[in-house]
């Protein structure tokens, strides 16, 4: 294929990706999962891009876990994303920025939705309206939280105190790239080079000196797929996706594992404590596992944050091994400090992984 073929092609992956004025959604289970990250990209965008960003406090869930759960109407998750883009019109703002990509995902199907059927779009005015009495209008620029890093990984590049390089050999981290499938898969030219080539987790890493892994179960699921979860019964389901992962990447021997979507970060950190504590078998160097990082948390240390305020305490799986390969000083007793510096508490150590 000629290369102006091939230039074609990827700028059909490409999307719009706002240059300022942000209205920040937030996700409610990432606040639970990983605390610290959504913080992080706040004092990013703030601090670092001198950005403006709002982070409305009156702002709900967006119904994803319920709604993909089969536990409430789409009709009900509409006339929700109605009312955030109403409080998004209030505070004054055209772009809306979501931190869950399952939250992405909902608000690009409603939108969607909302193209091809222009009847659905009144009835979400009418219900809005007679529930609360608010009017709305839909945003002007919709994207995840992981465009907007991936749109100024350059500047944060350039800004950085570290690369993701082996301090030991001089070479580039080895790196698993985790999409989730509500960013790429639902609607694939939402996101940056769509379900076949994104490269929204893949641009950053690249250019914070690491090297990308590919591996055969790349592109497979986590598991999560939220009944797989949410029904007790079902969640062998999701521990033996993640464990094809696991089980594909492991010869590629990873230094870590990124992702973009609260649920891929959760499980692929989580069920390598449960496998090892099952089975006895552990992933990574030395029992320690492959730790999994948020894209926030990646660029929070490429950036030279504290791990710890960076929340990364809360890992299952601990990172130690990679904040000394890459040689980010921090404070071995200040791991287990809260926020006022008090002690929050050791975990009880597990049998196989090692912490």
């Amino acid at each position: 294929m000629k290369i102006e073929g091939k230039q074609r092609l990827w700028d059909e992956y490409q999307k719009e990706i706002a240059d300022d004025h942000y209205y920040f959604a937030r996700s409610c289970i990432r606040q639970n999962f990983f605390p610290g990250s959504e913080i992080a990209f706040l004092r990013i965008l703030k601090n670092y891009l001198h950005k403006d960003v709002y982070d409305d406090p009156h702002q709900t869930t967006c119904t994803g876990i319920a709604y993909h759960s089969a536990l409430i109407p789409f009709e009900t998750t509409r006339a929700v994303v109605a009312r955030q883009f109403s409080l998004m019109n209030q505070a004054g703002y055209e772009n809306f920025v979501p931190s869950c990509v399952t939250s992405f995902g909902v608000y690009s199907e409603v939108i969607e939705t909302w193209h091809h059927f222009p009847e659905t779009l009144e009835q979400a005015r009418q219900q809005l309206y007679e529930a609360t009495g608010r009017k709305f209008s839909c945003p002007e620029n919709l994207v995840h939280t992981s465009d907007i890093i991936y749109k100024y990984r350059m500047e944060i590049a350039r800004q950085s105190r570290y690369k993701l390089i082996n301090r030991n050999t001089g070479e580039p981290l080895k790196v698993v790239e985790h999409i989730g499938c509500h960013y790429a898969k639902m609607f694939p030219k939402k996101g940056v080079g769509g379900a076949e080539f994104p490269s929204v987790l893949s641009g950053m890493i690249e250019a914070w000196g690491g090297a990308v892994i590919d591996y055969p179960e790349r592109r497979h699921c986590c598991g999560f797929g939220f009944r797989n979860y949410i029904i007790k019964e079902n969640r062998g389901y999701s521990l033996s996706n993640s464990k094809l992962k696991f089980d594909s990447m492991e010869p590629y021997k990873p230094d870590f594992i990124v992702a973009n979507c609260p649920g891929c970060t959760y499980f692929l950190d989580r069920w390598q404590y449960v496998i090892a504590e099952t089975t006895g078998k552990t992933y990574g160097a030395e029992g320690y596992g492959i730790p999994v990082l948020t894209y926030e948390e990646m660029a929070g240390l490429v950036l030279g944050m504290d791990p710890w305020d960076l929340g990364m305490q809360l890992h299952q799986v601990s990172v130690e091994s990679l904040l000394d390969k890459i040689n980010i000083q921090y404070d071995p007793a200040k791991k287990y400090s809260g926020y006022m510096n008090e002690n929050i508490g050791i975990p009880e150590k597990p049998d196989f992984l090692k912490i």
